[in-house]
């Protein structure tokens, strides 16, 4: 099943950036957007389901998908996936089976 919300896509307006690429983030809220990570589950025009994302800067989310020639460190996507996970479980958008929010 792929998860498609415009809930969790919406989430991401006006967030502080979840990617923080060193030396590549603008912080500039205004430019965030939910990021999808690619996951196996992508390819020329599609994007991968919404619950594997984070909210990313124009800038980050440039080098996430390539358009920047530059090379990012991994070990950030996960944690940005974690982080950007945690809010929406925080506000209630996404729901773990035996977990209290």
């Amino acid at each position: 099943m792929r998860v498609v919300s415009q809930k969790l896509r919406d989430s991401a307006r006006d967030q502080e950036c979840t990617l923080r690429f060193y030396g590549i983030c603008n912080r500039d809220s205004a430019t965030t957007i939910l990021a999808h990570v690619s996951c196996g589950q992508k390819g020329m025009g599609m994007k991968g389901p919404d619950q594997m994302a984070c909210f990313a800067c124009s800038a980050c989310h440039d080098a996430l998908d390539g358009r920047s020639r530059i090379e990012i460190d991994y070990r950030d996507v996960v944690r940005a996936v974690a982080e950007t996970q945690q809010h929406w479980i925080e506000r209630g958008l996404l729901k773990v089976a035996g977990v209290a929010a």
